[in-house]
């Protein structure tokens, strides 16, 4: 069917052609074209016009797709900030880097008694002052859509400031419900281990829960990992060996750790965790070639790294190998909640001489938490542990806001003696016993400040390791504010 356009413009080159030789005879005064010669003129002018057009309709298709090329790529490379957190994404979200930063000053005072005397490898008298206990820089994305990565500097330490050591990094490949992980990080390692720092409920890990943490893995831990997650459960796997960072061994570490916890009673606005963790050394690292020395000692400092003494510790154990055992319990209802776990320590002696046994000690804390201003802390389900609540109402005093606050308490306890009293100084393992008393008031302006106030009751039970008299033995008590920004 021919379109009412087409009549018209046919006519208008007939017209046209017309003139042309009208104009053509009176100026050179020859025949006029046939009408067979007119038709094919204008067949011809319309075969050049079709030729323009399809021309012109292909520039317009290759304009149009190229806009649409940058107006995509304008449109989905984006720039943000959600929860404090720079973020670049790329326009088909398959690259994306997100910048962090962390700082947690501490600043302490020790109520100690006086004059207490100086102990060769126990020093005793605490330092008052301040600490920047974390002091972090890094980034993290993804790339090619399925893969993971983190780069994470940290400047800050346990009684003084570092120079700066790299504290993670790590490739990790997620294959749902799947996840790789390569590289140096925390290994996901019990209740307590795999929460962050930058919410806890108190500065510092239980000693118990830290203690675990520091045989196959703790901070910087060179891992890799397995793990799969469920909707209501956790179950991870890792081979690991030494610290980045650590000094030249003559062979390094091996080691194994497990983790399975779940939420198998779930509410509206409560749940139960219940979980199980255990670590291995197979292998421990090699200090020296000759002797052939294989050393394991279990140790920590009081629960605060403004000073960084450590008051109790097993000493260099030589070791053909150790393993530990954990519990994981815990309770959430509304803005409640309480937690715990339970840990069991094992060092097999190397080569041990008639009479000595193999060490075990044990480990446990309860803790606690009640946010005031009626927000729950946040359960994590991407490694199965609690975070800081959800801000309701960030601090603006203009508007009647202030922040959310929590209050939170915690009795912990790590025995680190074996068979103190043995006859046999040989078996005798005098680590000590420390229990401690937490109270602490929280508070979270915003998603990205909080500020805690930590009073601690510390109480060092310990005898002379070398079998002496020395007082090794001390109780007192501290108080902690930690100014913190994190995002």
């Amino acid at each position: 069917m021919i379109k009412p356009t087409q009549i018209v413009f046919r006519a208008a080159l007939i017209a046209g052609v017309s003139l042309l030789a009208a104009a053509g005879a009176a100026s050179a005064q020859t025949t006029p074209p046939s009408p067979d010669e007119a038709a094919a003129r204008i067949a011809a002018l319309e075969a050049q016009l079709a030729a323009l057009q399809q021309q012109v309709a292909d520039l317009k298709a290759a304009t149009a797709a190229s806009f649409k090329d940058v107006r995509t790529t304008q449109a989905g490379a984006t720039v943000s900030i959600a929860g404090g957190k720079p973020t670049i994404v790329s326009g088909d979200g398959a690259y994306s880097a997100t910048l962090h930063g962390v700082m947690q000053l501490d600043t302490a005072h020790y109520f100690q008694d006086k004059d207490l005397p100086a102990v060769i490898g126990n020093g005793r008298d605490l330092n008052n002052g301040t600490n920047f206990r974390r002091a972090r820089l890094g980034v993290d994305g993804k790339f090619a859509k399925n893969f993971d990565y983190s780069i994470l500097l940290d400047f800050g330490g346990a009684g003084t400031d570092g120079s700066g050591v790299l504290q993670e990094i790590y490739l990790q490949y997620n294959y749902a419900p799947f996840k790789v992980r390569v590289g140096a990080f925390a290994p996901n390692l019990g209740l307590e281990d795999a929460a962050s720092t930058n919410g806890s409920l108190f500065p510092e890990r239980p000693s118990a829960a830290e203690a675990a943490r520091g045989l196959a893995g703790a901070d910087r831990r060179i891992a890799l990992q397995a793990q799969t997650v469920g909707e209501r459960w956790i179950l991870s796997g890792a081979v690991t060996g030494a610290k980045a960072g650590d000094g030249q061994t003559f062979d390094e570490q091996l080691g194994y750790l497990a983790r399975l916890a779940g939420t198998p009673l779930k509410g509206q606005d409560w749940l139960i965790h219940v979980g199980a963790n255990a670590s291995v050394i197979a292998t421990p690292a090699q200090t020296a070639a000759l002797s052939g020395a294989y050393p394991i000692n279990i140790q920590d400092r009081p629960e605060l790294r403004v000073d960084g003494q450590q008051l109790i510790g097993t000493g260099a154990i030589n070791a053909k190998g150790a393993r530990h055992y954990g519990l994981e319990l815990a309770a959430q209802k509304a803005n409640f909640l309480i937690q715990g776990e339970v840990f069991d320590y094992k060092i097999d002696r190397r080569n041990p001489a008639a009479g000595v046994s193999d060490p075990r000690f044990k480990g446990w804390y309860v803790e606690g938490g009640w946010v005031l201003t009626g927000e729950a802390r946040k359960y994590n389900t991407a490694n199965f542990a609690f975070d800081a609540p959800t801000i309701a109402n960030p601090f603006d005093p203009k508007k009647g806001k202030w922040g959310a606050w929590e209050l939170a308490a915690r009795y912990s306890v790590l025995d680190l003696n074996h068979h103190e009293d043995a006859i046999l100084a040989a078996d005798r393992v005098r680590g000590g016993e420390q229990t401690i008393w937490t109270a602490g008031l929280n508070w979270f302006p915003n998603s990205v400040t909080k500020f805690s106030l930590d009073y601690l009751d510390v109480d060092i039970d310990r005898k002379d390791p070398a079998g002496g008299l020395l007082p090794l033995s001390q109780s007192y008590q501290a108080i902690n504010l930690r100014s913190q920004f994190a995002f």
